[in-house]
């Protein structure tokens, strides 16, 4: 039975792996949701303990918090004002009921209206947009990162079978 648990911890952790680029999936939670699972059925002998999981969540926490706040400082960075950069986070909290388009649309859509709205000229305001669409990718490679090192921080503190 414990070859099952570490089985789906494995196909858990490669979804979430692929959750941190398709926004449909949430990611990073999936693979805390495996830690969690695996210290649930196997006990604190055979899997992590209480610290490492609250290491992964607040790992989770801050890769959501980069969801929202890269199309923010992407937009800021390239020049946007409050109207542009309020309008990238309102675009990316919309953006995120609408899958992958939704989050990478949504706050380029936002800063620019949000540009548009204080007065800007539409290259100004396409500017924003455009730090806002580079701080979604930045963000997501960030995620990517964060989710290799969940991985690595389970591995590294799970009481190995083998």
């Amino acid at each position: 039975m414990e070859l099952f648990w570490w089985l789906l911890t494995i196909v858990l952790f490669a979804v979430g792996l692929i959750g941190t680029v398709v926004p449909v999936l949430p990611g990073t939670t999936i693979i805390l949701a495996a830690a969690v699972i695996h210290r649930i059925m196997l006990g604190p002998d055979k899997s992590i303990g209480w610290r490492t999981i609250i290491v992964l969540g607040l790992l989770t926490l801050v890769s959501y918090a980069l969801d929202i706040l890269a199309g923010y400082f992407g937009a800021k960075y390239f020049g946007a004002t409050k109207w542009g950069t309020f309008g990238a986070i309102l675009g990316a909290l919309i953006g995120l009921f609408f899958g992958l388009i939704g989050l990478f649309i949504g706050p380029v859509i936002g800063a620019i209206a949000g540009e548009v709205i204080a007065g800007k000229r539409m290259i100004d305001a396409g500017r924003a947009g455009w730090g806002s669409l580079l701080g979604n990718i930045g963000s997501m490679l960030a995620k990517v990162i964060i989710a290799l090192a969940m991985i690595t921080i389970f591995l590294m503190n799970v009481h190995s079978p083998f």
